[in-house]
């Protein structure tokens, strides 16, 4: 379960770093998902820590202003 989630979070990342339509997202949240359930533990810190630093990125750029 918690590979689904973070596999949609990293394709939510992919989908608004691209702008384009959502299905290029939400394919490559699919794809990160299997990846990262295959990866296993290790999989999901990694994907866990990519969605987390960017996160963090849009968090300090808007206390930038």
């Amino acid at each position: 379960m918690i590979g689904k989630i973070i596999g949609a979070l990293v394709g939510r990342e992919i989908n608004r770093r691209d702008g384009s339509g959502g299905f290029k997202g939400a394919a490559m949240g699919t794809i990160a998902a299997v990846a990262l359930r295959r990866m296993g533990p290790l999989g999901l810190l990694i994907g866990g820590g990519y969605v987390a630093k960017k996160a963090y990125d849009r968090h300090r750029e808007t206390q930038r202003g």
